[in-house]
């Protein structure tokens, strides 16, 4: 299991200090204020820098990071991801993180129905997009359908509504 968790993307320097302008891909954007480190994730590369200060206006998070100085070593970052490692991630009351579904094997029953590939939140509930054998399948994020959820062994159970497999 990868213990990287994505939680921004650089989006340009700020300033000419060597700051950095982060889209924040977290429903807690305030988690950046408390971290101490981050990974900077630049195609295959991938670099950990310690934080030296973070601040926040809008919906965006701004850092200035140890050995980044200046606008010119700052713009190499431009479109890294932002990553934190997975010991970082406070443990929800209820649920589960997106991350921790996917790449799930999906079952209903005995037989394997793929991959979960991808949650995809649809306004009414989440659907989870499990890509197997018969093609791609849209598993709606319901307690009725889905039965056990199984994060450490990495497995979903399902029972699928009628007609749902048919077309």
């Amino acid at each position: 299991m990868n213990d990287d968790v994505l939680i921004g993307e650089v989006l340009r320097p700020q300033g000419f200090s060597g700051e950095l302008k982060i889209y924040p891909l977290t429903t807690d954007a305030a988690r950046f204020l408390k971290l101490q480190e981050i990974t900077l994730k630049c195609g295959e590369i991938k670099k950990s820098f310690k934080i030296l200060s973070a601040r926040m206006h809008s919906d965006l998070v701004f850092l200035t990071i140890d050995g980044i100085e200046g606008f010119d070593q700052a713009e190499k970052y431009r479109g890294c991801e932002v990553l934190i490692n997975r010991s970082e991630v406070p443990p929800l009351k209820e649920g589960w993180y997106y991350f921790e579904l996917e790449g799930m094997q999906v079952y209903e029953g005995d037989v394997l129905l793929g991959t979960l590939s991808q949650v995809l939140e649809t306004g009414a509930n989440d659907v989870y997009l499990v890509k197997g054998a018969k093609g791609d399948i849209c598993v709606p994020a319901l307690k009725s359908v889905v039965l056990h959820v199984d994060v450490e062994g990495r497995r979903m159970d399902v029972t699928l509504p009628l007609g749902l497999l048919e077309g």
